[in-house]
């Protein structure tokens, strides 16, 4: 993919770098334009370094390039530098997009070289807002927002959490970095007519993250789970058309758009919220790390290294089977999918003993052995298996692509659970 990245003024700057770096490494083409305000948060230097091309900033400007992506020829004659690098991308992601920019495009102004590129753009255009709450929820912004998701522009929502304002917290944040990848991924992945919308109306329910379990005030057992298989799920499963919720065990993501997060901390935390929802689920993906043990009894202050308080030892009890839990009261026509993650060989016999042992439709195995997948990875590769004796292969790929698989398995065993069973006759 030959990404074209616009960056426009405002301290989310400093995360384009980091989308521009995981492109290169993904193995895009990555060409950067700056409007002159940017300059003042990130510059062009910067860019250059990651992206091994030539920054540009104004519409006047020579590119030494003259128009080229990374690894591609020199062309003999200079184009026109504001057109060439938008007709030659894939997909033209503005990030940030400030409030500025975005009233810009609203009315078709090209005053800089971020804003003609725009105009200029056959290929797919895609916006992350970025700036103050108040900005950001003011009518102008929302109607310029709404006007540029109607003209097919991809508008990649902000996320809530504390601001450049000190002190301040609330919606504005830019995307983080490995969304912003996905979203322009996406824009070029093919999308099955046939599954569109095949889950629009389900109500899915998805855990993610690693359960925390206390050791005192300070101290837990935890995981390395972040949670980006799970959101994955989520965000997959809402292009689908379902009703998304998540059950995030100490997840420092962004949500994707329209699904409701359910934040929770231990172990048990985790199991009341799934309990709480699941009768109304039809479909349940267990993607959360649980623990399997927790301190039977925690202090309630911070324990002391040394002293009489220091603990010599540390006793465990084991936490709550969930997943087999939920199974015991599953309603027939429900679809249960667990998660694996093993190391090593070994994996795919005990993923099979889990699905059989935990009555479940499906469990998702993945070797964690491998430091180039699974935890806090942007990418997984995994084993699909299902209790009507299906093996799904999925090569090493972005999250993203394996949820896709993961959700093409649920709509085939929810396809073949409802046409099981019997008419109801009135």
């Amino acid at each position: 993919m030959r990404l074209l990245i616009g960056v426009s003024g405002g301290i989310a700057a400093y995360k384009a770098l980091e989308t521009a770096r995981l492109a290169v490494k993904a193995g895009h083409s990555v060409r950067v334009i700056q409007t002159p305000t940017s300059e003042r948060f990130v510059g062009r230097v910067s860019f250059a370094g990651i992206t091994g091309a030539p920054v540009l900033t104004g519409e006047f400007e020579d590119d030494p390039a003259r128009g080229s992506y990374p690894g591609e020829p020199l062309p003999e004659r200079a184009p026109i530098s504001h057109l060439a690098l938008v007709e030659r991308a894939d997909v033209y992601l503005i990030a940030p997009a400030s409030a500025n920019t975005l009233a810009k495009l609203a009315i078709g102004a090209a005053d800089n070289l971020v804003t003609t590129a725009a105009l200029a753009a056959a290929c797919p255009v895609a916006v992350a807002p970025a700036m103050n709450n108040r900005m950001y929820l003011n009518p102008a912004t929302q109607a310029n927002l709404e006007l540029l998701a109607r003209r097919g522009i991809t508008v990649i929502p902000p996320g809530e959490g504390a601001l450049a304002s000190h002190g301040e917290r609330g919606i504005g944040r830019l995307a983080e970095p490995e969304l912003l990848l996905e979203a322009c991924e996406g824009l070029l992945a093919p999308q099955p007519a046939s599954h569109s919308d095949e889950l629009r109306g389900v109500q899915v329910l998805v855990t993610a993250g690693g359960t925390q379990e206390p050791i005192d005030s300070v101290r837990y057992i935890g995981n390395r789970s972040s949670g980006r298989m799970g959101y994955a799920l989520a965000a997959a499963a809402a292009a689908r058309g379902a009703k998304v919720t998540i059950v995030a065990a100490n997840v420092k993501l962004d949500a994707p758009s329209g699904v409701e997060v359910v934040p929770v901390g231990t172990a048990a935390q985790l199991a009341q919220a799934c309990e709480a929802r699941f009768a109304d689920a039809d479909v349940l993906l267990m993607a959360a790390a649980v623990a399997d043990f927790r301190p039977a009894a925690p202090a309630e202050h911070k324990l002391k290294k040394t002293g009489a308080e220091a603990p010599s030892t540390i006793e465990l009890e084991p936490t709550e089977d969930i997943l087999s839990a939920l199974a015991q009261r599953r309603r027939p026509a429900q679809v249960l999918v667990g998660f694996a993650a093993e190391h090593g060989d070994g994996a795919l016999a005990y993923g099979r003993d889990k699905l059989t042992r935990k009555r479940l439709d499906a469990i998702v195995v993945n070797d964690i052995s491998r430091p180039e997948i699974g935890f806090d990875s942007h990418e997984n590769e995994v084993v699909i298996l299902t209790s009507d004796g299906a093996v799904r292969e999925v090569p090493q790929s972005a999250k993203s692509s394996v949820a896709e698989a993961i959700l093409e398995e649920v709509s085939r065993l929810r396809r073949d659970r409802l046409d099981a069973q019997p008419p109801v006759v009135a």
